[in-house]
């Protein structure tokens, strides 16, 4: 699963994902999970947040465009959904298989 091309991610992202760690006392490696994020990603930001220059980070590239964002968004929950689907494939083979007569 990929995750935004090019680690391009709003300065309002960084900010709040940086505040989750060093406000909100949740751990590092939680606050990467909960906003699907890699965790080196996020402890970059938590580094550069404590050495003063956060606001630095990205200024070299473009900004993400709503429909770009939007496409990136859609494509994570593609994958997940797909990943579902497959568990409910397997589990329907297992249960269809023990339902047949002789199988137990």
């Amino acid at each position: 699963m990929k995750g935004i091309s090019q680690g391009r991610y709003t300065k309002e992202l960084r900010e709040e994902a940086v505040k989750l760690v060093t406000e909100g006392n949740m751990p590092l490696i939680e606050a990467a999970r909960r906003l699907s994020l890699p965790i080196s990603t996020m402890g970059n930001w938590v580094k550069a947040y404590r050495a003063g220059k956060l606001g630095e980070v990205g200024k070299t590239q473009r900004p993400l465009t709503e429909v770009e964002m939007e496409l990136a968004r859609t494509k994570r929950e593609l994958a997940e959904v797909k990943m579902e689907r497959d568990i409910l494939k397997k589990a329907a083979a297992y249960f269809a298989k023990e339902s047949l007569p002789g199988t137990r």
